[in-house]
C-alpha cells in the first residue's frame, strides 16, 4: 500500500521559513517524480513544482522560484520542500504527490493528505 505523509507545516511569520517533508512508503521516491501542490482558501489547487527521482532535476513555478527548494533523500525515502522568504500568499494546504514531474494533477498517481502552512503578515 502506497502512502505519502506530509509533515512540517505550521505557522510562520512573513519572511520566515519552514521545511516540509513528504515521507513515502510502498514506493521508492527515486523511482518517481514527486510533485508539490498547494491549495489556498477559496482557490483551486495549483502545482508549484516537482523533483525527478531519477536525476534530482527540479522544476519550480515562477511564483516560488528562488524561495522554495526541493530535495530528495533516497535513504530516508523522503522528499523535502524548503521554503524561505515566506509571504502571506503562501498560506495554503501543501500536498505531495508521486507520478510524473509536471504541474498537472493528472500526471500523478499517489497523493498525500496535505499539511497546512499559514504565514502571518
Amino acid at each position: 500500500q502506497v502512502q505519502l505523509v506530509e509533515s512540517g507545516g505550521g505557522l510562520a511569520q512573513s519572511g520566515g521559513s519552514l521545511r516540509l517533508s513528504c515521507a513515502a512508503s510502498g514506493l521508492r521516491v527515486d523511482d518517481y517524480g514527486i510533485g508539490w501542490f498547494r491549495q489556498a482558501p477559496g482557490k483551486e489547487r495549483e502545482g508549484i513544482g516537482c523533483i525527478s527521482g531519477d536525476d534530482d532535476s527540479t522544476y519550480y513555478k515562477s511564483s516560488v522560484k528562488g524561495r522554495f527548494t526541493f530535495s530528495l533523500d533516497a535513504a530516508k525515502n523522503t522528499v523535502y520542500l524548503q521554503m524561505i522568504s515566506l509571504k502571506p500568499e503562501d498560506t495554503a494546504v501543501y500536498t505531495c504527490a508521486a507520478g510524473g514531474c509536471t504541474l498537472s494533477e493528472d500526471d500523478y498517481d499517489y497523493w498525500g493528505q496535505g499539511t497546512q502552512v499559514t504565514v502571518s503578515s
